[in-house]
Parts: C-alpha cells; sequence; structure tokens
C-alpha cells in the first residue's frame, strides 16, 4: 500500500503544529510504507519509501486582491498535485490548503480520501482578516472535503466533538488519532547556546511562550498578564509568523509596552529551529500556552517530552494532553455564547494566567515534579510509532 500525503507545509517550509504532525508522520509511515508527500514549496528529495516534491507558484499575473492569492494560489496547487500522475491506493489532506487536492484525487483517481482535522475554519473567524472573502470559501471547502472524505482523522476527543457539532460526518468515518511526539529528539539537553544567542540570560529562571503571532495561540492575552508577574524571573515569547501586517503591529505594541513596565521580557520575533526550541524548553520553569482555539496544542507535549510543566487554558484537545496538577496547571476561559473562541473576560484570563504562572515559578519542587511526570506522559502516551501503527490500521481498513 502507498499512501499520498498533500499538504501545505513541510520541511524547511513549517510555520504551524499541522506541519511538525505532517513532517513526523510521514517519516514515521515511511518505515511501514511508500508515503508520496506533495506540498506547497521547492523540496525535491527521495529517500527509501518517502519521496517529497514540492510545488511552486507563479503568482505575478495574479491581478485578484492581496488577501485573495493565497486562497487561489492553493487551489492552483492543489490542480498541479493532481496532473502529476498518481499512483498511490489512497490520498491524505492536511489543513484547508490542500483539501480541494483530496477532493479531485479521489474523484479523477478513484481512490480513499483520508483528512485529518488540525484546525477547523468556522471556528477561525479572524482568519477573514487575512483572507477577506477567501474565508468563505475555505469554510466551504473544508465542509465539502469533510463530508465527502472516506475517513475523518480528529486529533482529539474535543475536536471529534466540534466535527460533529458543524458537519454531517457519518460517525463511523470519525476517527481520533491524536498527535505526537519523537521522545528522543525532544528531551531536555543541557545547552544554552540558543539561550544565550537570543538574549536570554541561562543563569535566571524564565516562563517560556513558543508559537505563531495569531489570535489563536492568545498570545495577547499572555502579554497582557505580564504586569501581573511576579518580579525576579523572565518572561521569554518565542512568536513569529503574524498572520496580518495589523497583528503584528498590535504585538509589536503590547511587547514593547509590557518590556517598558517590566525588566526580563525578552522577545525572539521568529520561528526557531527545532534545536534552538529544544534548548529553549529545556531550562524553562515553565511553559505558557494561553491558546483561545486549539484542536491539540502539540507545543505542550513538546515542552512535556523536555521536562518543562506547563501552564495551559483548559480549550480544546489541551487537557486530553495536559493534565491538572500532574503535568501542569489548566486555566479556564470563560467564551462568549455566540461567539465561543473569544474570552468573555480576557482581563479574568489574564490575572488567572499570571496566578498560575507564579505559583510554578515559586515552587522549584513543584516544577521539578510536574515536569518528570509529563516526560513520562509524553513517552509512554504519544510517541509517534504509535500514531503511525494506527494511521496505517486506518489505511489498511478502507482498502480492505
Amino acid at each position: 500500500m502507498k499512501a499520498l500525503f498533500l499538504t501545505n507545509e513541510y520541511p524547511p517550509h513549517i510555520y504551524g503544529g499541522a506541519g511538525v504532525h505532517v513532517e513526523y508522520l510521514s517519516r514515521e509511515l515511511a518505515k511501514l510504507m511508500p508515503v508520496d508527500v506533495r506540498c506547497f514549496g521547492d523540496q525535491n528529495s527521495t529517500s527509501p519509501n518517502l519521496t517529497v516534491h514540492g510545488y511552486g507558484l507563479d503568482n505575478s499575473r495574479f491581478t485578484c486582491p492581496p488577501p485573495l492569492k493565497s486562497v487561489f494560489g492553493a487551489l492552483q496547487r492543489c490542480l498541479d498535485f493532481n496532473t502529476t500522475a498518481i499512483d498511490a491506493d489512497l490520498v491524505h489532506c492536511h489543513t484547508w490548503y490542500s483539501h480541494f487536492g483530496g477532493i479531485l484525487a479521489k474523484l479523477n483517481y478513484g481512490i480513499p480520501f483520508v483528512l485529518t482535522v488540525h484546525s477547523l475554519e468556522p471556528l477561525r473567524p479572524w482568519k477573514r482578516e487575512q483572507l477577506a472573502g477567501g474565508y468563505d470559501f475555505t469554510c466551504w471547502v473544508e465542509r465539502t472535503a469533510m463530508e465527502m472524505a472516506d475517513a475523518v482523522i480528529a486529533v482529539s476527543e474535543g475536536t471529534r466533538r466540534d466535527v460533529e457539532a458543524l458537519f454531517d460526518v457519518d460517525p463511523a468515518k470519525l476517527h481520533i488519532i491524536h498527535n505526537g511526539i519523537d521522545p528522543v529528539e525532544y528531551s531536555k539537553v543541557a545547552s544554552t547556546a540558543a539561550l544565550s544567542r537570543h538574549g536570554v540570560d541561562p543563569s535566571k529562571p524564565y516562563a517560556l511562550f513558543v508559537g505563531r503571532i495569531t489570535r489563536q495561540k492568545g498570545i495577547i492575552h499572555l502579554v497582557n498578564a505580564i504586569k501581573h508577574l511576579a518580579p525576579g524571573f523572565q518572561v521569554v515569547l518565542c512568536a513569529g509568523a503574524p498572520d496580518t501586517p495589523e497583528i503584528a503591529q498590535e504585538m509589536k505594541a503590547a511587547i514593547e509596552h509590557a518590556q517598558a513596565a517590566r525588566g526580563g521580557v525578552v522577545w525572539i520575533d521568529g520561528m526557531l529551529d527545532n534545536t534552538s526550541k529544544i534548548e529553549l524548553y529545556s531550562h524553562a520553569s515553565v511553559f505558557v500556552c494561553p491558546s483561545i482555539y486549539e484542536p491539540f496544542g502539540i507545543i505542550n507535549l513538546e515542552a512535556m517530552a523536555c521536562g518543562c510543566p506547563v501552564v495551559a487554558s483548559a480549550v480544546g484537545g489541551i487537557p486530553e494532553v495536559v493534565v491538572d496538577g500532574e503535568t501542569g496547571y489548566l486555566v479556564p476561559v470563560e467564551q462568549m455564547s455566540d461567539s465561543p473562541f473569544e474570552a468573555t473576560n480576557p482581563a479574568k484570563f489574564s490575572q488567572d494566567l499570571a496566578t498560575r504562572i507564579n505559583d510554578l515559578m515559586a515552587d522549584p519542587a513543584k516544577q521539578k515534579a510536574f515536569g518528570e511526570a509529563g516526560r513520562k506522559r509524553a513517552v509512554e502516551v504519544f510517541s509517534w510509532e504509535s500514531i503511525a501503527r494506527q494511521t496505517k490500521a486506518l489505511y489498511e481498513s478502507l482498502n480492505a
């Protein structure tokens, strides 16, 4: 059996959790079966059982409004994915960018269509800031793909509930397979080179955020919490890849204000390589995930695998990863009934985040106990080897 992966992100062009998922799952699956990856970019590599080909885009003749360029660019590459002959036994798509390609492959090549839900467009209304009217199209193509797929994989129980509430998907076609972690790569290291390189003092404790600058990740709530944090430790914000120039400017202003009011606030403006991330996780006293919407939260798993305790919002799939009072603390978010992925009282959420961060920063013994329990949970429950075996079994059931 051979699987075809269609994806926006693939190394070295990764900016989010979906890209991390595709990178590691394709690598692990290739130990069990041939995998053909078609992605956005200029990648071109072949290794035993794993071929990767990137598809570029010339949009120099596009005269559509700028927010629509990424939408039509995705459609163009989905066509290109399919005009290159497909010899796989099934197609497996990741994020809306590739969904149209999966639809074309299912209908034109007559192969089963698998779709992994990394996030859901109806639950990300702020994407209209980025895509304008293109957001309506992304919602349509996601719904169309979801309801015609032969199998839909949700990365958490919370995501499964969202799919059931929003789409007409046969429950028999809906499966839960979690995100995973490579516990060998993601483990505590002694090196502090990345800290020094980015202006973090290795001799002083710090709370850490790693993620994209987007409404979904809730970083603004953490920045607003800084004024409530106790003195004596650093706050390291590794935040890049803003969704829009407006969000980028908003974040810049908020962080500069926080830096003016409190010492030790370090902003690493960009997305780091894995080696640097692992060093930051390894030496952080607390990792903070203030997401407002998070289907799984692979970033928490990365931190836990490196022995770092977590303070995270209790949303989406995060409570399936972080065990409150055992591997970290979960912070409830009161959400609006008419817009459930916005905080009803953002000031209270920021204050509650600060309280839990302060609690852990003041208790090294608890940091150690939570960190050890998090590492144990990451290794025993979320290895990519197990995730790949579950995925292969699902493929086989579709081709039985």
